[in-house]
């Protein structure tokens, strides 16, 4: 069975403003959706909010949330307050972002790739699998 792949705010991005890897983003996003192919946790999708609000405004942001990513076949993974637990647990033991530590603890959970072209990833290469764009 193929593992499916996780996308970080930096995947999703990266595919949004066809910047380098977003190839790679867009084969994975073209699988068929009902073999739950792609995968990102709700703290990831909100950080992807908060970037594209920063760098082109909310009205973007909002068009983004209401019509680009409901479009897209990509399941939300929502947390429980285990999973937050969790990701504290990644970020008392290693320097990455908060948000970025859901995204490992999902990928561990979830048994997915992280498909990502962050170089913060580097630093949990012993906890999850990772595919660099």
């Amino acid at each position: 069975m193929k593992k499916r792949r996780l996308l970080d705010s930096y995947a999703l991005l990266a595919y949004l403003d066809r910047e380098d890897g977003c190839e790679r983003v867009l084969e994975v996003l073209s699988k068929d959706s009902r073999e739950d192919s792609a995968i990102m946790n709700e703290i990831n999708v909100g950080e992807s909010y908060y970037i594209i609000a920063r760098e082109r405004g909310m009205d973007k942001a909002d068009y983004f949330m209401e019509t680009v990513l409901p479009n897209l076949p990509i399941r939300i993974i929502s947390n429980s307050f285990e999973d937050i637990i969790e990701a504290a647990r990644i970020k008392a033991v290693h320097p990455i972002s908060y948000a970025d530590c859901f995204a490992v603890s999902t990928a561990i959970r979830e048994k997915a790739v992280i498909l990502t072209g962050d170089p913060e990833f580097k630093k949990v290469r012993n906890l999850v699998e990772v595919e660099w764009l």
